[in-house]
């Protein structure tokens, strides 16, 4: 592996190659991206892929790379361009994306903005709040989570949105009338940590969740697009904001093994099954 960074002007984005550029075996790079995790959760799932150059990279302003725009909130469409000037860097493309979560509404930007980036783009569970059908409700639920990060820092804020995350069905006022999560509860600190700045937790990525792709952008571009979900999401919020995406674009979603993280082998304490999910991950690739 190396790391590298891209100068765009405005930030400094690491970046890590596993595998010869150009490729050995003439096959595009697999580049993966989330938000907000960086490149380190991926390790697990570019273990999984020996014979490709994989790529895998750090979103502005985390992880290792740095930004000078003055900003402090995460813009889908900013980082798309980010990568885009990635893959122009590479010299490689178009390439294979796979992308989750954040990165999953990143990627359906940059496939809008910059087509002729991705061979075969792998969207796994986009959180894209405004597709669901209790929009308002899931907008007051992330709003819940922020407020008590606010009031309490980390291990509230994480606590209420495990319990937003793993909700099942629709917000109904149910859920809103539910005590509040208790940190420990989920081996979480109860101590306020200071923080208030958490990428996750915080509203410095509201941007992200509020984005709505481009359908028309979308169905124009030769990129072909497969909305993921994993099985275990199937029934709460970003299994079913994945199965919205899906039917927006006039698709239906392809089922992967495990959870949000399914890809993770436990980086960040939420293990799901790596090797299971980059072998559905390659048959999907292998399709095209």
């Amino acid at each position: 592996m190396t790391t590298r960074f891209l100068d765009t002007g405005d930030a400094d984005i690491a970046y890590d190659v596993h595998g010869p550029l150009p490729t050995a075996d003439g096959r595009p790079p697999l580049v993966l991206i989330a938000q907000p995790m960086d490149a380190s959760g991926f390790a697990a799932l570019v273990e999984q892929f020996p014979e490709r150059t994989v790529v895998a990279y750090d979103p502005r302003g985390l992880g290792r790379s740095t930004r000078r725009d003055g900003r402090i909130d995460h813009s889908p469409t900013v980082q798309a361009e980010d990568v885009h000037a990635l893959i122009e860097t590479l010299g490689a493309g178009p390439v294979d994306l796979f992308a989750s979560s954040g990165g999953a509404i990143t990627a359906l930007a940059l496939v809008a903005a910059h087509p002729g980036d991705v061979v075969t783009l792998v969207a796994h569970e986009p959180p894209l709040l405004t597709l669901l059908p209790d929009a308002t409700a899931a907008a007051r639920a992330r709003a819940r989570t922020f407020e008590a990060y606010q009031a309490k820092g980390f291990g509230a804020g994480m606590a209420d949105f495990i319990a937003m995350t793993s909700w099942q069905g629709e917000f109904t006022e149910d859920y809103f009338a539910r005590p509040a999560a208790d940190p420990a509860q989920f081996g979480l600190p109860t101590e306020d940590d200071g923080s208030r700045d958490d990428p996750l937790l915080s509203d410095r990525s509201w941007a992200v969740s509020d984005y709505r792709p481009d359908v028309e952008a979308l169905a124009a571009a030769p990129t072909r697009i497969v909305i993921a979900v994993g099985e275990e999401s199937l029934g709460v919020m970003t299994g079913r904001t994945a199965v919205a995406t899906a039917e927006l674009l006039g698709q239906q979603p392809t089922v992967f093994p495990s959870h949000h993280g399914g890809f993770m082998g436990g980086e960040y304490g939420y293990a799901g099954q790596p090797e299971a999910f980059a072998k559905k991950l390659r048959e999907v690739l292998d399709e095209r």
